[in-house]
């Protein structure tokens, strides 16, 4: 029972960031927008919280430095994704490029900027905000251990993210113009919808919720922040794509491979997985086989939003 408890939790610490990346994905393909700037975004939010929480835990401790690092990196995220739709939106450039310039630039702007101010790359911080049992939840039978007992207030985060994304995408007029604008731009601008609003929306809420992810990945799996998020954003476009553009599947999706990532990850605790003998780098493969198979086997039943990838002119119809 110990091992299925420990698997869960490893699994929860490697889902959540890629959940809450995804679902920022989605935000930005429903309104038509391509976002594969995720890489790049979790690395500069990663930085910008890791960075804040450096400097902050100097004159404060608990919760609240975390707290304050998720706004920092969500601003940060937003900040960096307003490059892509600028460049996506107003001046019509190829999405996948400009996505790949962000990925480019940021690793790079991470490292000029930390070498500035400290003189080397990496940024430490003092992980103090692991939640050893959550009052009253902690103590369930079975779903206790399993996710309020050594977990991280993220974890709960991710999933309050998760069922708002849902409401927000299919229970207000918000997301009922977010997805027209994903899939038939022109009759959303001729019923009134400003087609470009909605769309630099999405961009935004996809680099908030990216930013945002890229700190709640490196808080519980490092003590240091080294500008690198292990390639999380390209994995969690495989989770939008698994998942369909859609909340709940995204949700299966990125827990799949967050287990296939803890396996890689804490194989050396999983006792019979140790006996079995096999070489450690066939274990850092796992998620990136398993990619690969899966969307193999899925893209041909892929439900993209029709209009996501194309420039939007007013003046055309």
């Amino acid at each position: 029972m110990n091992l299925i408890y420990f698997l869960v939790q490893q699994t929860m610490f490697f889902s959540i960031p890629l959940l809450i990346v995804a679902l920022g994905g989605m935000f930005s393909e429903r309104s038509g927008v391509i976002n594969i700037a995720l890489e790049g975004i979790m690395i500069i939010g990663a930085f910008a919280g890791i960075l804040f929480i450096n400097f902050a835990q100097q004159s404060m401790s608990g919760q609240s430095v975390l707290i304050m690092a998720v706004f920092v990196s969500a601003f940060t995220g937003v900040a960096v994704s307003l490059l892509h739709a600028y460049a996506s939106i107003n001046l019509k450039a190829n999405q996948i490029i400009s996505g790949t310039a962000i990925n480019m630039l940021a690793p790079a702007v991470a490292i000029y900027i930390a070498r500035t101010i400290r003189s080397v790359q990496q940024i430490p911080f003092v992980n103090q905000f692991r939640i050893d049992k959550v009052p009253l939840f902690g103590d369930i039978p079975v779903l206790g251990p399993m996710l309020f007992r050594n977990t991280y207030f993220t974890t709960f985060l991710g999933f309050f993210i998760l069922a708002f994304s849902a409401f927000l995408l299919y229970k207000t007029s918000f997301g009922l113009r977010l997805r027209s604008c994903g899939e038939h731009p022109q009759a959303a601008d001729s019923l009134g919808i400003n087609v470009y609003v909605m769309r630099y929306s999405g961009v935004m809420i996809s680099g908030a919720l990216a930013g945002l992810g890229g700190l709640v990945f490196v808080i519980p799996t490092s003590i240091e922040f080294n500008p690198e998020v292990s390639g999380y954003g390209f994995l969690a476009l495989a989770v939008l794509i698994f998942g369909q553009w859609k909340p709940g599947r995204i949700l299966v999706a990125a827990f799949f491979f967050g287990l296939m990532k803890a396996i890689s990850s804490s194989y050396s605790g999983i006792s019979f997985l140790v006996a079995i003998n096999i070489p450690a780098y066939f274990y850092k493969m796992i998620p990136f086989i398993a990619t690969l198979i899966v969307l193999a086997f899925s893209s041909k039943y892929s439900q993209a939003p029709k209009a996501e990838g194309i420039p939007y002119d007013k003046g055309r119809r």
